[in-house]
């Protein structure tokens, strides 16, 4: 047997009728340390003794059941997990690689637990000199990103790129690819107290929205002078967009160039309907980015992104981070940060530190 995280009702739906609650249940109510049985190695997989698993917000909207993908109950939450190989179906890996993977074939979950089965084609071996704390959020947010800068919107070296929600694990890791890539930055964020983020990681501007239309429309105009300071009169490239709710149309959709292109990865803000009158008028295209289908349909496509990822951490261009470690035992602070609205950059859980003491722990 082994120990998992398991969650066993969704927080912010009734058990009985599935509808969702007036006031929700605490994360912590519904996770729980189990004891489960070990995986079995199968063909073509390995398995891996885990070191760190990364949790953000979906892995919490997940649990509360307001996540797109709601898997049967319970279930072992996590996407990204990092650690050992332990027994190897594959002639890929041995015994004792170094490895990051994702549970993509399991919906996103599953990697929250002291051993983690995963099929070969997951999972991918983690530079030397890279300590494996810092790829557990890789897929979750690095994986998102540079599908909305490199499949959908095209990034190159003339680009420029605008990202809300810029403090968290996918904004982060879209300011280091897309200046990676060659892209200027325009970053911006919610609150004040948030801007030095992603200024730390290289966006060339960095603006604060705020939470009413009022700031609304100094963000705007603010933009709209810097794509004017940095050569793109005509608007923003492409926008990575996380936030969604009023900002879109208060803001976004002024501030992206005709024919640009808006990701649209997330709703932390809540989902506003969209007009399509303002797009038309624009030329604006906005496309969902959801990498997880992407890769399922197009594995060689996927497995060539990400070794380009993989070709950043290698020579530098990217340095993920960890923001917040939280020991194992400790599980569901990580969850309550997100509950909290408090997670910023990487959230990762510590189930068997790589090599003893790395950071400080909640």
């Amino acid at each position: 047997m082994m120990k998992a995280v398991q969650c066993h009702s969704f927080a912010a739906l009734n058990k009985t009728t599935g509808k969702m609650l007036q006031k929700f249940n605490p994360l912590r109510s519904v996770l729980q340390m189990d004891n489960v049985p070990k995986p079995k190695l199968a063909p073509n997989h390995v398995i891996i003794e885990t070191c760190y698993v990364g949790i953000q917000y979906p892995d919490a909207l997940q649990a509360q059941g307001l996540y797109q993908v709601r898997p049967p109950l319970p279930y072992v939450p996590g996407l990204d997990v990092t650690g050992i190989v332990i027994e190897s179906g594959t002639e890929r890996f041995k015994k004792g690689d170094r490895v990051f993977a994702t549970t993509t074939d399991y919906g996103g979950t599953g990697a929250l637990a002291e051993q983690c089965l995963v099929p070969e084609h997951t999972v991918w071996k983690v530079p030397s000199h890279v300590h494996l704390s810092h790829c557990a959020n890789l897929g979750r947010n690095f994986f998102a990103s540079y599908h909305s800068l490199k499949t959908i919107g095209q990034v190159d070296g003339t680009s420029l790129v605008l990202v809300d929600g810029a403090s968290g694990g996918v904004g982060m890791a879209t300011i280091e690819l897309a200046k990676a890539m060659g892209a200027k930055v325009i970053a911006s964020v919610s609150v004040e107290e948030k801007v030095l983020l992603p200024q730390s990681v290289g966006a060339d501007r960095v603006f604060c929205y705020g939470r009413d239309k009022e700031s609304h429309k100094v963000f705007k105009n603010s933009v709209k002078k810097a794509c004017v300071e940095l050569g793109h009169p005509n608007g923003v490239d492409v926008i990575v967009d996380v936030v969604q709710g009023e900002l879109f149309e208060d803001a976004l959709v002024s501030l992206i160039r005709p024919l640009g292109t808006i990701c649209l990865v997330g709703f932390t803000a809540g989902q506003v309907p969209i007009r399509p009158g303002l797009l038309l008028v624009k030329e604006a295209r906005i496309v969902g980015s959801l990498w997880g289908r992407y890769a399922r349909e197009n594995p060689e496509k996927h497995t060539k992104n990400v070794d380009e990822i993989i070709g950043y951490l290698a020579n530098g261009s990217i340095k993920p981070r960890v923001d917040t470690i939280v020991s194992f035992a400790n599980f569901a602070e990580a969850f309550e940060l997100f509950e909290r609205n408090q997670g910023r950059g990487n959230t990762v859980i510590c189930v068997k530190d790589e090599d003893g003491p790395l950071h400080s722990k909640l």
